[in-house]
């Protein structure tokens, strides 16, 4: 259980469409198959789309849907994570990752940091999470998964890594131009993974669309990149299935040499707090 095997999906998403997105994720899972895959990471609302506005109830369903449990049921030996919008309760509505494995739902993660600035709305849209937790992707592999926005709150970042994961999954829905004209998506990202792989010795796997929806354009640049900071994959602006192979101990080597979630020293940085 030393290495781990991992992909992303860089695919177009049609808004609303879930029976439609749901054969483009079929597609490239059995791609994943055929190249070793064991760990297949979409994007952000893979199954939905993104701008939903109103469409958010309608299009909502919890992990035990069964459009979901048909879907893992056909790939038991991949580790499938893909976005939807989760019903919670009566009018309560996550932006959410969910896992399915073994022919199953097995764990969800919630979006905890919801943008609401550029042409992002998404607190009108959904309840913001409060809970952080990993999830094994597989034996010996504690995961984080953190979805777009909870990147770039470096506090979020923060206590994920203080759990001790040896991956980080971040699936994002990033177009150009919708922060500002002044700020570049694609730049911003690069650096912003960059330094948290580097910072914390984490290997991740980011995975984006490629495509555009209602005059936005969603760049692609899905990437693997490995505990130094380094990339072992990366994706144009086409729809793209990548794969790199991780090592336990690489991360080891890493962390040994900088030492961040080491000498985190939480006492202090609570106490500052």
């Amino acid at each position: 259980m030393t290495t781990i095997r991992v992909a992303a999906a860089q695919i177009p998403v049609r808004l609303g469409g879930i029976d439609d997105n749901l054969e483009t994720h079929r597609r490239l899972a059995r791609q994943a198959l055929q190249d070793g895959a064991e760990v297949l990471l979409f994007p952000e609302l893979s199954l939905t789309g993104y701008q939903l506005g109103r469409q958010v109830p309608t299009l909502a369903m919890t992990a035990g849907d069964e459009r979901l449990r048909t879907f893992a049921r056909e790939f038991p030996d991949l580790l499938i994570v893909c976005g939807f919008v989760e019903r919670a309760s009566p009018g309560e509505f996550y932006n959410a990752m969910v896992w399915l494995r073994g022919g199953e739902p097995c764990f969800v993660h919630r979006k905890l940091n919801l943008p609401t600035y550029g042409g992002l709305e998404e607190g009108k849209l959904f309840t913001a999470a409060d809970h952080l937790a990993l999830c094994d992707a597989k034996p010996g592999w504690p995961t984080a998964t953190l979805i777009c926005a909870d990147l770039w709150n470096p506090g979020l970042v923060h206590a994920a890594m203080l759990r001790r994961p040896s991956l980080l999954l971040a699936p994002i829905n990033s177009a150009e131009g919708v922060v500002s004209a002044a700020f570049s998506n694609p730049d911003g990202w690069a650096l912003n993974l960059r330094f948290y792989a580097m910072t914390y010795g984490i290997p991740l796997v980011m995975a984006n669309r490629c495509d555009s929806e209602q005059g936005t354009v969603f760049w692609g640049g899905s990437r693997i990149l490995g505990p130094r900071g380094e990339t072992l994959a990366q994706a144009g602006g086409d729809e793209q299935l990548i794969c790199s192979e991780l090592e336990l101990e690489a991360i080891a080597q890493a962390r040994f040499d900088l030492p961040t979630i080491r000498d985190a020293n939480t006492p202090l940085v609570r106490s500052l707090l």
